[in-house]
């Protein structure tokens, strides 16, 4: 006998001798708490908790049950029961639990039947775990620390299971078979490679329902027919190294006739490549979802896919599918369940079909980053459920029509920039109540900013940088009080800064936020290149095509999904105006925007003196004030930004002594030239007959420079995040983008 078994029967014993002898405790009662499921119970928890750091199982003791008079552990934390007292499901999900799992230690539970311990920190040979008899319906050991290979003897027995979750661990791969009862395999997110055991779920699949082996690393091409798996509704094989064709065999099998129960197919991030023919697709059978994205497959788009009566989702983002955009979606009243097109990043030309204003369930057409032209048709502007219109980077032209969302709108997303639209911003804009992010910034638009976009309170981004707008800033934009980015340079804006931008500040609630996936690029230094910063719908979209189309020579790129978390109530974080004609005062109040990382004020035409409240500017990166007219001397309260990575004063009126203190010290010479008297370091000293003095130095704690950081660069990229890393985590960050080459999905 093993020695963890002696010791389990010594405990057993041991709580029959206290239960037996305890005074507290009548004679019927005594066998009741000897029932064997609560022994079973507190054996697992013996032999497989090492760590329960939460204390979820502080309940799980025999004085529970006496004091509730219970036979059972019904009570207990995670215990599920019949209506007769029996344990039929264990759910320790998301308890932090830490150790060895020994699942046999419960399979004496008769009645268990579900067993759901995802979510902790559980490891264990998933060879030795479960022999016979075994009836259990549902396992999920999901988002755990199993890393062995799974054994050939870890199912056989489990005539009864229905659903199996092994997603979210690190294991390798394995012998892998399992009964005919199964419906559900979740095995993604491991470290799989070996394509054999793909091969054999597909072959072996007559029940199953759902199959997913995603972000693993299966490699080998996709040759295997799926024709066996008659009732298959969901198939996610995305983030492998499939490649190959996609074999007409295996999707028409899947699409057509002998599998028409497939609803979801998701082949995204792999490496097929070869055309995608017509007679791959069929009419699609019941098909809701396809996700080819992020692949080499090239020809035209098929056809038959305007045919597919049921499909909701099509996501070919990332391939190298080139000529016209099919027109034929949504042509009969039948055949109107679509409500995404997914096509950036491929190489489409020719006009935006205005068929696709036939497809009234439509809420996202995402056409970015190929070569379309012509005008959006009316009938897209005029979807009544539309929510995210998002084609930036093409060659569109004609204009904005006045009356977009006049009858109300679910618009959230309008994202337009780069393209050749011309005309003025239609003051029905407003009427676009969702707006959070509107992009037009790169085109021809003149005119002026309607007031009334000061309406819209959901807005977080307003680009209108890169055209030929004039007039005055609208104060009213102080109104938008979710505003984050506010990006208005390289127009022909004149008048003042109206100081009520900085109204808004307090007001952007910490509950607020969105999770697009940015990109986010830092201009460092070309001056032909506009604006400092700049952010960009980065989703669908691969990192070398961005390369390509970023032209400037001195650029830094960074990646990731938006996440949220201002301490509090926070302020706007970027404010570019430079590159107009603005003249008058900076307003004092703009040192109250506390959160503001990135203020460029650049190449205007202000006067005045630097506001001495810039001292409260706490969280900025980037001050940018040149090429201006502003004189009197640099405030002493500049010394105690610490987060101060690039600031520029050069080319204006100023005079007096540099302070020496805080992060002054460390920028070049070039950042202070061609103003009227200033001087020290890093100009030369101060003359004493200039009557200048020494101005007082702060100690301010030694900080790094947050832009050698990129946890704070990219916390500029949305404003959702102040001081704090907007991006959940990095995924890449590309200095010299000339000589990025990289390929494959990322």
């Amino acid at each position: 006998m093993r020695r963890n078994d002696m010791e389990l029967l010594f405990f057993c014993c041991l709580l029959v001798l206290l239960l037996m002898f305890s005074e507290s405790v009548s004679p019927s009662l005594q066998q009741q708490f000897l029932s064997n499921d609560m022994v079973s119970l507190l054996a697992f928890e013996r032999s497989s908790i090492q760590t329960d750091p939460h204390g979820f199982l502080t309940n799980w003791t025999p004085a529970t049950t006496t004091n509730n008079l219970s036979s059972t552990p019904c009570s207990w934390n995670g215990v599920i029961c019949s209506t007769d007292g029996q344990v039929t499901a264990l759910n320790l999900t998301n308890a932090g639990l830490i150790g060895n799992l020994h699942i046999d230690n419960i399979k004496s539970l008769e009645n268990l039947r579900h067993l759901y311990l995802g979510g902790n920190s559980f490891s264990g040979d998933l060879s030795h775990n479960i022999t016979l008899p075994c009836k259990f319906e549902t396992i999920d050991l999901s988002s755990n620390n199993f890393s062995t290979p799974i054994s050939q003897f870890f199912l056989p027995y489990c005539n009864r299971l229905i659903s199996l979750n092994l997603s979210g661990n690190s294991i390798s791969g394995g012998d892998f078979t399992f009964g005919p009862s199964l419906q559900v395999i979740d095995l993604s997110s491991n470290n799989i490679s070996d394509y054999d055991i793909l091969n054999y779920a597909l072959s072996n699949c007559p029940n199953l329902k759902h199959l997913n082996f995603s972000n693993n690393n299966l490699y080998g091409r996709l040759n295997t027919s799926i024709s066996s798996c008659k009732n298959l509704l969901t198939l996610d094989l995305s983030n492998n190294l499939l490649y190959g064709n996609i074999p007409a065999n295996f999707v028409a099998a899947g699409l057509e006739t002998q599998v028409s129960s497939l609803k979801f197919l998701d082949l995204s991030y792999n490496n097929f490549s070869g055309k995608f023919s017509d007679l791959s697709l069929g009419s699609c059978g019941n098909l809701t979802v396809l996700n080819l994205s992020f692949n080499s497959i090239t020809g035209f788009v098929p056809l038959s896919l305007t045919n597919c009566g049921q499909l909701q989702v099509l996501d070919l983002s990332s391939n190298g599918f080139t000529g016209n955009l099919p027109s034929g979606f949504c042509s009969s009243p039948f055949n109107c369940s679509l409500q995404k097109v997914l096509l950036p990043g491929n190489f489409l030309s020719g006009p935006v079909p205005s068929e696709l204003g036939n497809c009234k369930n439509l809420k996202t057409i995402d056409l970015s980053f190929n070569n379309l032209s012509g005008s959006i048709p009316m009938e897209i502007w005029t979807l009544p459920n539309l929510t995210n219109l998002i084609i930036w980077a093409n060659n569109l032209s004609g204009e904005i029509p006045e009356n977009i969302c006049s009858n109300g709108g679910n618009l959230e997303t309008l994202i337009l920039n780069n393209n050749f639209i011309t005309g003025n911003i239609p003051s029905s804009l407003a009427n676009c109540n969702n707006l959070v992010w509107v992009s037009l910034h790169s085109n021809r638009l003149t005119g002026k900013i309607p007031t009334s976009i000061g309406n819209l309170q959901k807005l977080v981004i307003l680009q209108l940088g890169n055209n030929s707008l004039t007039g005055e800033i609208p104060p009213e934009l102080g109104k938008c009080r979710g505003l984050i980015w506010l990006d208005l340079n390289s127009n022909g804006f004149t008048g003042s800064i109206p100081p009520e931008l900085a109204e808004q500040s307090g007001f952007i609630s910490p509950s607020f936020g969105f999770d697009y996936e940015m990109g986010f690029f830092r201009n460092e230094g070309d001056i032909d290149c506009g604006g400092v910063v700049g952010l960009f719908r980065f989703e669908g979209i691969r990192l070398k095509r961005i390369a390509d189309f970023l032209t400037c020579p001195s650029i830094r790129i960074y990646r990731g999904l938006t996440i949220y978390s201002f301490p509090n109530n926070g302020s706007m974080i970027l404010l570019d105006l430079s590159y107009n004609s603005l003249t008058g005062k900076i307003p004092e109040s703009f040192g109250t925007m506390n959160y503001l990382q990135v203020l460029n004020l650049g190449h205007n035409r202000l006067t005045g003196t630097i506001p001495y409240s810039f001292g409260g500017l706490k969280q900025v990166g980037i001050l940018d004030l040149s090429h201006n007219e502003l004189e009197g001397s640099l405030p002493i309260s500049l010394g105690m930004l610490s987060y101060l990575s690039d600031f520029d004063v050069s080319n204006n009126h100023l005079t007096g002594s540099i302070p020496s203190s805080g992060q002054m010290v460390t920028f070049p010479a070039s950042r202070f030239e061609n103003n009227s008297g200033l001087c020290d370091d890093p100009l030369p000293p101060c003359m004493s007959d200039m009557g200048t003095t020494s101005q007082t130095s702060f100690s301010l704690p030694e900080k790094k420079n947050p832009f050698d950081d990129v946890e704070f660069l990219v916390s500029i990229e949305l404003g959702l995040i102040v001081g704090k890393a907007l991006l959940s985590v990095p995924e890449e960050e590309i200095a010299g983008l000339k000589d990025y080459m990289g390929e494959a999905p990322s």
